[in-house]
Parts: structure tokens; C-alpha cells; sequence
């Protein structure tokens, strides 16, 4: 109850300081709506954003995993080869470098417009986090464990299906739930780039464009929801996937 009353408490708080400074600034609705604003809109276009928010959804997951698969798979193959490791790890932290605001439009020119680019958006900012958290755990792992499964005469890959990858499942999910956070971001500024006709990176954008300030907002909302929702779920499958780091952790405490 404390893990949930205390984040709302200080929502509840920040949203009061928002609805007193519209109120008493005489700050435009065109600039900044209130928090009544918004949540009416949420309310009266609540048809809308759902319509808008199932694409960018679908979106949002696909990218996801394709983005973790491929996290997962590329730090695995810098885990086994250090040779591997060393000439590409620069350049994976190099292409982070590189705005998506700026690869977006390129992306499209590149595979056209659709879905495709808007997965390699999602999936290009959701992998880095999980290659990241992913190497971090596995060069975590317990080297006593490591010392033992050689001593029993296992092989390399039984010794990292044995020991390693279990040991840097947590590091996993911890990259996964990054990445949810950051899919969002990158499938709204997909769907501007495409030009989508439908999602809320397109519904914030014609909102925008026609000065309905309380409905960006609201899309904003959804899409913060949304994400909030993913990460909830992740640490949700990881407690049910990793019970005794949790439980681990409980006992510790």
C-alpha cells in the first residue's frame, strides 16, 4: 500500500500545483490547459484515443521484442567472443550517438512508408538497454561458479547456459523495462516521420497542429499511461520468471 499511496500522493500534489499556477497565471489554454482540461478531454475524445492508442500499441510491442531479441542475441555473441567484443562495442555505443529525430526520416526513405520503419525505430532504442544491462550481468557472474563448472569438465557453452545466462536474467529484464520506458518515445517520433494517417503520435500531431492544446495533452497522457503499464507488467513477469532474486533480495532486506 505504501509503494502505491506515496507515488499518488505526490502526483496528486504536483497535478494541485499545476491546476493553481493555470489558475491564478493566467497562462492561456492554448499554452498550458490545466489538469481539469486535460482530464476532460480524456473523458469527451476517450473514443479517439483508444482507436489511436491500438496501433501505436501494437507498434510498441512488436518493436519491443524485436528489439530485445536482438539485444539479447548480439550481447550473448560479445559475451562468448571477446575478439567480437572489443571491435564492436565501440561502435554499438557510437550509433547511440546518432539523434532518431535525425534517422527517422532516413529510415522511411529508406523501407517506405508503414509499418517497417516504425519497428526499426523502436527496436534501434529498445536494444541498446538490454546489449548494456545484459553484458553488465554477465560480467557479474559469481566467478566461483564459473571455477566449478570447470572443475565438473563442462564446456564453454554448458557453462553459459548453466550458470551465466541464468545469473543475467535479471540484468535482462532490468534493460527490458528501460527499453519500455524508451519505445514510447520512439514510436511517436515514428509515426511523425512516417506521416501515419492513424496512433497517437499521429493524433498528438494534428492536435497540435490545430491548437487543441487539452487533447495533446491528453494523448501524452495516454502514452505516459502506457508506458507506466508495460513496466508494471515487465516487473510483474520478472517476479514470476526470477522468484528467488526477489526472494533473495526480501530476505536481504
Amino acid at each position: 500500500m505504501r509503494r502505491l499511496l506515496l507515488p499518488l500522493a505526490a502526483i496528486l500534489v504536483l497535478l494541485g500545483i499545476w491546476q493553481l499556477y493555470a489558475g491564478v497565471s493566467g497562462v492561456s489554454s492554448l499554452v498550458l490547459p490545466s489538469p481539469v482540461d486535460v482530464g476532460r478531454a480524456l473523458v469527451e475524445d476517450r473514443g479517439a484515443l483508444w482507436h489511436n492508442l491500438k496501433p501505436t500499441a501494437a507498434e510498441i510491442l512488436l518493436g519491443i521484442v524485436l528489439g530485445a531479441a536482438v539485444g539479447l542475441l548480439v550481447a550473448v555473441a560479445l559475451r562468448l567472443s571477446a575478439l567480437a567484443r572489443e571491435a564492436t562495442y565501440p561502435l554499438l555505443v557510437a550509433s547511440q550517438a546518432i539523434p532518431i529525430p535525425i534517422l527517422a526520416p532516413l529510415l522511411v526513405v529508406w523501407l517506405g512508408f508503414g509499418l517497417l520503419p516504425k519497428l526499426v525505430v523502436i527496436a534501434l532504442v529498445t536494444f541498446f538497454p538490454v546489449v548494456v544491462t545484459t553484458l553488465s550481468a554477465l560480467a557479474a557472474v559469481d566467478p566461483d561458479l564459473i571455477k566449478l563448472m570447470r572443475t565438473l569438465d563442462a564446456g564453454r557453452w554448458q557453462t553459459f547456459v548453466r550458470v551465466e545466462l541464468p545469473s543475467a536474467l535479471p540484468g535482462v529484464f532490468a534493460g527490458a523495462k528501460v527499453a519500455a520506458v524508451f519505445s514510447v518515445i520512439a514510436a511517436l517520433l515514428g509515426e511523425q516521420a512516417a506521416g501515419s494517417n492513424s496512433g497517437l503520435g499521429y493524433l498528438l500531431t494534428v492536435t497540435v497542429q490545430n491548437l487543441e492544446m487539452s487533447e495533446a495533452f491528453a494523448s501524452v497522457c495516454v502514452l505516459a499511461g502506457f508506458a507506466i503499464v508495460l513496466f508494471a507488467l515487465l516487473t510483474l513477469l520478472e517476479r514470476r520468471a526470477l522468484p528467488w532474486v526477489h526472494r533473495s533480495t526480501s530476505t536481504g532486506a
